[in-house]
């Protein structure tokens, strides 16, 4: 069975959309997910999944999260073998002690990513100052 990450954005910050980590770990397993584990209250979770489509199980979540606590966020759902993807063709490896400072941007839509691009500029600049 597939592993999955889904990945709340906005939640249990401040005062609004909370998302409680117990009761959303039980909403994932009345989903029909197995082996659901939580992060903290993070909003990030991982489980299994007979499902293969990351969008259908997004969307899904997502009406379930708004259902069981009127919560309306974005819902990301990756693969496991997307996030090790990700992992193993970073091109930018940062030191161990910078990792809390290292930033993953994620979308469901691919196009999304592309309205990103003038940051690489500013990256660039960055690192060239850094090496310098």
């Amino acid at each position: 069975m597939p592993r999955f990450v889904v990945l709340l954005r906005g939640v249990n910050v401040g005062k609004g959309n909370k998302v409680p980590m117990a009761e959303f770990r039980a909403t994932l397993e009345e989903l029909g997910h197995k082996s659901v584990r939580t992060l903290l209250n993070s909003g990030n979770a991982v489980f299994s999944s007979a499902s293969r489509s990351p969008a259908k199980l997004a969307a899904d979540i997502a009406a379930a999260v708004q259902g069981r606590f009127g919560v309306v966020t974005p819902v990301i759902v990756k693969s496991a073998a997307e996030f090790a993807a990700i992992v193993d063709n970073n091109p930018i490896a940062p030191p161990e002690s910078e990792n809390s400072r290292f930033l993953v941007a994620f979308a469901m839509d691919r196009t999304k990513l592309q309205e990103l691009g003038n940051l690489q500029s500013l990256l660039s600049s960055l690192l060239g100052a850094s090496a310098a």
